[in-house]
């Protein structure tokens, strides 16, 4: 027996590191220093708060208004469906009255448990998830203890946030012979009345027909109603019971009022059960594609919480793509930037491409739009804004030079379609969607340079990936990337048996890429050495691949490390890491990948957010970053002609392997070890 007690010990202590990479646990909230996790499933998100039985904010993808934040379209906050309130012996709980709190996001099955206690009275266990294989409901599972006789009034609440107008609240009771359906509903009009949002949300009760507890509806304000119940419970005993909603727009659908009634009652017949088994089984099939470290369970929890939000933030089978900050909340007006091609689209396209697929159908949809763009500049082609919403056209704010000058968004859309099609090789889809997309792309830089004379085929006034120099000339992100889907375009044309324009591979062979005298890749034709926001040059390395020797990348990753901003974004030292792991040198690289991400944690969770110290998480566009890192540099994946391939990489020693698996539409693994 005292031989078998240490390897007990030890299989304990490795259940639970294994359980540990898949939870995100708060359990010190601090309510003035809270930064919520979400639970979202590519078209509603829904981020926690610090309050008992809350959520902060409700995120509707997908519907675009003005709500007078700089002159353009934000995503759309929706009603705040999921909210609760519990009131014990006649007392509303609040934070002060509770104790143990504790919330645990079990990243595994996308769904978030709150758990306290109030006072000597109950123990409460809420878990909350937005349901994966429903895209506009969510749920809400409630399970109540008494430590002693109390009287329970547990209340769905449903509010509306300031800018929905004239906000209209129902509830209705459809009596059928095995069920009660109580139906909580609101409908406003989105800030400029373009959209209809409506939210309904109905009780599961676990009683049979007849046994549960009667429904009172309080409706306090326009802006607030509820349905509540009174229940008493005995010393010992559990009563438990669930909310289902739903939120949707008529940016979805015709008729959102009635389509927000119908999918909550299908969903409440459906009952918890049934909608948790294919919840999970949605999920399953997402945490197919995994990485896992061995040796290093807290990294392993990292990756896995920068796969969970990507996932949460994206949607097969739509034309959504990704902003910045995913579902987390208004940041950046949830516009669509080159944060998703260049950053988050990449690992997803490796872990899952038939998510990646939609973030192009997306750009797809509004190519017409681009190509007005390109007109309105006096330009051939495609121009892609730099901010986009679903109508296509410009919506960077006015103040912001970006909008005229980021350019090299167009070029990423083309390089994010090619690299579809090297992954997929599917000709049908590069056909009908990458094709055309490549083709508009490849006339647009052909009108866009400047021709100067042999090898002086210059792009002007521009602003590259470091944001911080504007109007700048022969930027090296921007002509690395004409040049490289001008190639594309013509690989694409001969794929499909067509004749590709001669111009564009003239105009490719033609474009300037600036070095200093010593050979290291200048970033403009002005720059001087100053801080950058972020890495500009050094993506010629990578993804480009036009800087390929390894000298060369050595030269320009020694260059620019030093120069990078301690403020600028993680997305920059991704890139580093990427380089210093195909070098060869693991522990370099392993304190970029750090640098990359931790330094941006904020709490209770560890969410990202933008920069290094600061307050506007949840940075999806880090997380694609990071997640590159990853699986391009200590995994070695490499997308090229011959599909995804592995090079030669180190692990830091403090891996003993890396297993990245479900990779492409063939599923495979890939493997790293000591």
């Amino acid at each position: 027996m005292k031989k078998l007690f240490p390897f007990l010990i030890l299989l304990v202590f490795q259940a639970q590191a294994q359980q540990n990479v898949w939870h995100l646990v708060a359990d010190d909230i601090n309510p003035d220093n809270y930064f919520g996790i979400t639970v979202a499933n590519g078209m509603i998100g829904l981020v926690s708060s610090p309050e008992p039985m809350k959520v902060k904010d409700v995120v509707l993808n997908g519907a675009y208004d003005n709500y007078l934040r700089g002159r353009v379209s934000n995503i759309l906050k929706g009603f705040n469906f999921m909210n609760m309130n519990l009131d014990v012996d006649g007392r509303r709980i609040g934070r002060k009255d509770i104790s143990h709190y504790k919330q645990d996001l079990d990243m595994r099955q996308a769904q978030l448990s709150t758990s306290f206690d109030v006072g000597d009275k109950v123990s409460v266990k809420q878990t909350l998830m937005a349901l994966r294989h429903l895209p506009y409901s969510a749920l809400s599972m409630v399970e109540i203890t008494a430590k002693k006789d109390v009287t329970i009034t547990p209340m769905a609440v449903i509010e509306a946030p300031e800018m929905l107008q004239d906000v209209r609240n129902y509830f209705s009771e459809i009596d059928r012979p095995h069920v009660l359906i109580p139906l909580l509903t609101s409908v406003g009009k989105s800030p400029s009345g373009k959209y209809t949002v409506a939210a309904s949300t109905s009780f599961i009760f676990e009683e049979p027909h007849g046994a549960e507890p009667d429904l009172i509806h309080e409706d306090w304000d326009y802006n607030m109603h509820l349905a509540k119940f009174y229940k008493k419970l005995k010393a010992g005993e559990t009563y438990r019971f669930a909310v289902v909603g739903t939120l949707i727009s008529s940016a979805h659908t015709v008729d959102a009022h009635n389509e927000a009634e119908r999918l909550t009652i299908y969903a409440a017949l459906e009952r918890t059960e049934r909608l948790l088994k294919r919840h999970r089984e949605a999920w399953d099939n997402l945490w197919s594609s995994d990485i896992t470290i061995e040796g290093d369970p807290e990294a392993t929890r990292d990756v896995h919480s920068a796969m969970y939000h990507l996932y949460s933030f994206g949607r097969e089978g739509t034309a959504l793509s990704l902003s910045p900050m995913g579902l987390s909340g208004l940041g950046y007006n949830g516009h669509v930037f080159w944060d998703t091609e260049l950053w988050m689209y990449p690992p997803m396209l490796l872990l899952h491409p038939e998510i990646a697929r939609s973030f192009l159908e997306f750009r797809y949809q509004l190519l017409d739009q681009a190509k007005q763009n390109a007109f309105s500049h006096g330009y051939k082609g495609a121009m892609y804004p730099w901010e986009s919403t679903t109508t296509g056209q410009e919506e960077t704010p006015v103040w912001a030079l970006t909008g005229p000058f980021q350019h090299h968004i167009t070029g990423c859309v083309g390089w994010a379609a090619w690299q579809y099609f090297l992954v997929t090789r599917d000709t049908t889809w590069l056909r009908d969607r990458g094709w055309p997309m490549l083709k508009e792309i490849a006339d647009f830089w052909a009108s866009r340079v400047e021709r100067n004379g042999k090898g002086h085929f210059d792009i002007n006034n521009v602003i590259g990936a470091n944001e911080w120099q504007e109007n700048i000339d022969n930027n090296a992100f921007t002509n690395g990337m004409a040049i490289t889907v001008l190639n594309y375009a013509t690989e694409a044309a001969k794929t499909l048996g067509l004749s590709p324009d001669p111009d564009w591979l003239y105009v490719a062979n033609n474009i300037p890429i600036l070095q200093f005298p010593d050979g290291t890749t200048r970033e403009n034709a002005t720059y001087k050495g100053e801080i950058i926001k972020q890495a500009d040059a050094n993506l010629l390395s990578f993804p480009l691949k036009i800087r390929t020797s390894p000298a060369q990348v050595k030269q320009d990753l020694d260059y620019y490390q030093p120069r990078m901003s301690p403020e600028g974004p993680a997305m920059g030292n991704a890139i580093l890491t990427v380089l210093a792991a195909r070098d060869g040198d693991a522990e370099r690289a392993h304190d970029l990948w750090v640098k990359s991400y931790k330094p941006n944690e904020v709490p209770p969770f560890g969410v990202l957010s933008e920069t290094a110290g600061g307050t506007n998480p949840y940075f999806a566009t880090g997380a694609g970053g990071f997640l590159q890192a990853t699986i391009m540099g200590f995994g070695g994946l490499d997308i090229g002609p011959e599909g995804v391939q592995q090079l030669s990489t180190k692990l830091p020693k403090k891996w003993k392997s890396l297993t990245i698996s479900g990779i492409g539409p063939e599923k495979k693994t890939f493997t790293v070890k000591q």
